[in-house]
């Protein structure tokens, strides 16, 4: 309930979710059926990267602020487009003030069919968020804590979805409280996509995370991690890695292609460090 993402929005960190999510819904428009995005912990949905609390960091100058100029390989230029291109759009006279945080950006990319549910605990976050999809009707926002929602709110009646869950990790279980709710998810909803979040810093428990997972023996997990510094000096976010239950086929070859460029380009000392392998699946 303390963390407010405004501090971090736009880091390398949203880049790279943000990124993956674009792709997950452009794989899902092939298909001409509607379908749902599920949005866990939702934010406020758009952020204002001038304000007070983003200058008080700055973390989006090492993240979507080193990229939204930056000259891209072809191949990754037109991976990151959708995502991109949502960026500029809220940005007209250049640069970036305004970020849109993951339920903005998927909205911002649906067809007529499409729909949203947005949810978010905090009252003031809530709030904010009701005010940017205020009269849409593709967009459903609810305030609930967002582990309830993978009980509650699946499957969705469209009977396709992309599951995001970006918990705030402010408690030392959040990891466990990640593999349970993707447990009981997947009972409900075992075709969904779904995408989950998770920071790396020093002692971080990746690797008893990773086995908890693996032991769901859940059969496609695909994971997806970027490192842009060492965490030797430094007790904050050093990485950050997302787990995709479902992945499209081609979203593996995707990320080899993706993952060079955005360390090369978010990376800030030699020990950046990108990687995409199966959990379970298709190795």
């Amino acid at each position: 309930m303390n963390y407010r993402h405004i501090y971090h929005a736009g880091n390398f960190a949203d880049v790279l979710k943000h990124a993956v999510l674009a792709r997950l819904i452009r794989y899902a428009q092939q298909k001409e059926g509607a379908f749902r995005v599920l949005d866990t912990h939702a934010g406020i949905g758009l952020y204002d990267l001038t304000s007070e609390e983003a200058q008080k960091t700055g973390e989006w100058q090492e993240g979507i602020g080193r990229l939204i100029d930056a000259e891209l390989p072809e191949a990754a230029a037109a991976l990151l487009e959708p995502y991109l291109s949502a960026v500029r759009e809220l940005n007209p006279e250049g640069g970036v003030r305004r970020y849109p945080g993951s339920p903005k950006l998927a909205r911002m990319l649906f067809r007529p069919q499409d729909r949203l549910s947005a949810i978010e605990l905090h009252p003031e976050d809530f709030s904010a968020l009701s005010r940017v999809f205020e009269g849409d009707f593709q967009v459903r926002v609810t305030e609930l804590d967002g582990w309830l929602t993978l009980g509650a709110h699946l499957p969705p009646k469209e009977k396709r979805g992309i599951i995001l869950v970006d918990p705030p990790f402010e408690k030392p279980d959040d990891y466990e409280q990640l593999v349970d709710g993707l447990a009981k998810a997947y009972r409900r909803f075992s075709t969904g996509t779904y995408c989950l979040w998770y920071p790396m810093k020093k002692g971080a428990p990746i690797a008893d995370f990773h086995e908890a997972l693996k032991a769901l023996e859940i059969k496609k997990m695909l994971c997806t991690e970027l490192t842009v510094k060492s965490d030797r000096e430094t007790t904050g976010l050093n990485g950050s890695g997302l787990i995709i239950v479902n992945p499209p086929y081609t979203l593996k070859d995707e990320l080899h292609t993706l993952l060079p460029v955005l360390k090369e380009k978010l990376g800030q000392d030699r020990y950046a460090s990108q990687r995409a392998f199966w959990l379970r699946g298709e190795n």
